[in-house]
């Protein structure tokens, strides 16, 4: 497995280090949370008295609740409700559960042809792995591959709910590429282009993590990645232009992301946030296009046309320091489209 660490510290350019993206990204991707399944309506309360009156502690309820994992379908549904629910906020229930066996058997219901039953174990699976403890033993346990299963088939919520679920496993490095080879990240890129405003923040939040290792970024470039990144950066209404951008600058290590990026139209849309946007957003979108503009004269000619050099001087005089520094970098770039060496008249 290669893991490019190199793009989360930055860049090197004529000599100079810029850190590509600004430190602080985790306000931008903020953690799945658990327990998204409003979908389906919940028990009533006579039933979930009846199943709490079967034990009299979580240590006498939880191996209760695991040995009907193997029953009936309703005893199944039931038993999977309530794991979810014992361990949605509960750090030490969840560490329970995994011990008393039931990762193995919520797992092969994410398999199950009934939407409310695969939906449950999806979530009750999220709920447990989001224990560090637990992500080694799901993954081993063979979780990946039913969970891109319910990613690309499931309900909404189970489409979610799984992009949850892979996001932590990811938190494991050694996971990364094995997700990756797993079919899930074009499933993720469209959950990112067709899914909800939920559905689109745990796209992007699965990929930016997978896309830490460097054939994910190929990957997810070769399946069209940038088209819903472009669209989302796009639309300043959509609440995903950081989110967005910082997939973006992660990708762009790889050559073939410079290309997408300006055949998608991303041009135009970089400057335009380099115009309008937050001051975050600014120092993203001048990282990217410094990055762009790099080694080709092509892209610098395109982007200087594009108006990008007034937009860049007034960043030089009100932007951040690291936003200042990259932006005169960038204008050096624009203004001087043919000087530099190596493989600089490439695209």
């Amino acid at each position: 497995m290669e893991i490019d660490n190199h793009n989360h510290g930055g860049f090197t350019y004529m000599g100079r280090t810029f850190s590509s993206l600004n430190n602080d990204h985790s306000s931008a991707f903020s953690d799945c949370n658990s327990d998204r399944s409003g979908e389906f309506p919940s028990p009533s309360p006579l039933s979930r008295r009846l199943l709490l009156s079967s034990s009299s502690s979580t240590d006498d309820l939880i191996p209760h609740l695991v040995s009907l994992l193997s029953s009936s379908a309703e005893d199944q549904k039931q038993a999977a409700m309530e794991i979810r629910l014992l361990s949605k906020h509960k750090p030490e229930n969840r560490i329970k559960i995994a011990k008393a066996g039931a990762i193995k058997p919520l797992i092969s219901l994410i398999s199950s042809s009934d939407p409310q039953l695969q939906e449950y174990g999806v979530t009750a699976i999220l709920n447990l792995s989001l224990c560090d403890e637990n992500k080694d033993l799901i993954a081993s346990s063979g979780a990946v591959k039913p969970l891109v299963r319910a990613l690309k088939m499931g309900t909404p919520t189970a489409k979610e709910n799984a992009a949850c679920a892979l996001l932590r496993l990811s938190q494991l490095e050694e996971n990364k590429v094995a997700i990756g080879r797993s079919g899930a990240i074009p499933l993720l890129v469209n959950l990112l282009e067709t899914g909800g405003f939920r559905a689109k923040k745990d796209a992007s939040t699965a990929l930016y993590s997978l896309c830490s290792a460097k054939e994910n970024k190929v990957r997810a470039v070769e399946c069209g990645i940038m088209k819903p990144l472009v669209e989302l950066m796009a639309d300043f209404g959509s609440n995903m232009v950081d989110k967005s951008a910082f997939v973006m600058s992660l990708l762009m290590s790889v050559p073939e992301s410079k290309a997408a990026v300006v055949e998608e139209g991303g041009v135009p849309v970089l400057v335009e946030i380099v115009e309008d946007g937050t001051q975050r957003q600014k120092e993203m979108a001048v990282s990217i296009l410094l990055q762009l503009c790099e080694e080709s004269v092509v892209f610098r000619t395109m982007v200087a046309r594009e108006g990008a050099i007034p937009p860049l001087v007034a960043l030089t005089q009100v932007g951040t320091s690291r936003a200042k520094q990259k932006a005169e970098a960038l204008i050096l770039l624009l203004r001087q489209p043919r000087s530099g060496g190596g493989r600089s008249s490439e695209l």
